[in-house]
């Protein structure tokens, strides 16, 4: 392991390794105006959400590497402290990343990027109509995070109105995660999406309080099979199955592997365990619990 200290290092490399151990990342398109009223669209992978009551979004646009100087979106901020924040998904990437071109003062990236500008209700600045949800943002307060190349700007916002377009709602009218189809920025000129095996659930341990790992078997804890994520998974039910409900999966599910095994006691544990962590890896976590607790 190698160990990096961001005084001894060069700002840019430090800024690679921390871009690239650091992701994905939400993206905020931020959408500006200055005082005269020219609209500058910018990308920022500094961004996330902070509050719910009263919403908060915060983000950084940070002063260039090589010039030190600020970005147009900051000094506009200065200027109007309004902000739509606009998510960007895997349809609009390469406008957005487009748009990140460093054009000078009052060029519209709109025009640039081909995106679509649509007034907002409650502020000045645009919102990109491509996106599939746009925040109407008033800014709370500018922290400058430092004066040489490189340093971060802190830019809050209270999230005054959001946009959502219908076409990425579930049955519910909830978010669909897969039909929003969001995209993470990544280290280098990297991104991922989050669509199609990316997607996955791990059930919260709000509701209820799991037994936790450490009250697992040792036979299962140390398994040579079994995953640490695997692990966390046992340890979030609440109780364990009972007695009768193993020995008729056993029956119904496990008898073949029983069989097959039954004078090599080494080979059915293996067998077991990675019959369990199939299980697991589907999310069916009580059966994989009763095929664990099967062996006896």
């Amino acid at each position: 392991m190698i160990s990096l200290d961001p005084k001894k290092v060069n700002s840019s490399e430090f800024h690679s390794y921390m871009v690239s151990a650091v992701a994905p990342r939400p993206i905020a398109f931020a959408s500006t105006v200055d005082k005269e009223g020219n609209p500058n669209l910018s990308p920022f992978s500094f961004f996330n959400i902070f509050s719910a009551k009263p919403p908060i979004a915060v983000f950084s646009p940070s002063r260039s590497g090589r010039t030190g100087a600020t970005k147009n979106t900051y000094d506009n901020l200065k200027e109007v402290p309004e902000v739509v924040i606009n998510v960007v998904n895997y349809e609009l990437v390469q406008q957005a990343s487009l748009s990140s071109t460093e054009y000078a003062k009052g060029i519209n990236e709109f025009t640039k990027t081909g995106l679509s500008p649509l007034p907002s209700v409650l502020i000045k600045p645009f919102r990109v109509k491509e996106s599939p949800v746009q925040m109407e943002c008033r800014i709370q307060q500018i922290i400058e995070l430092g004066q040489e190349g490189g340093a971060g700007n802190l830019i809050i916002c209270e999230i005054l109105m959001m946009h959502i377009s219908e076409g990425i709602l579930d049955a519910n009218r909830r978010i669909d995660p897969r039909k929003i189809d969001l995209v993470g920025r990544m280290g280098a000129n990297y991104y991922c999406r989050t669509t199609g095996e990316a997607l996955f659930e791990v059930e919260k341990p709000l509701v209820k309080i799991g037994i936790g790992v450490d009250q697992i078997p040792d036979k299962i804890r140390l398994s040579r099979v079994l995953t640490g994520n695997n692990l966390g998974q046992l340890g979030n039910v609440e109780k364990l199955p009972e007695l009768f409900e193993i020995n008729e999966f056993r029956k119904e599910a496990l008898e073949d592997i029983f069989r097959k095994f039954d004078t090599d006691k080494t080979a059915l544990k293996r067998e077991l365990h990675l019959k369990a962590k199939e299980y697991l890896d589907r999310g069916e976590v009580m059966s994989g619990w009763k095929t664990l607790l099967a062996e006896g």
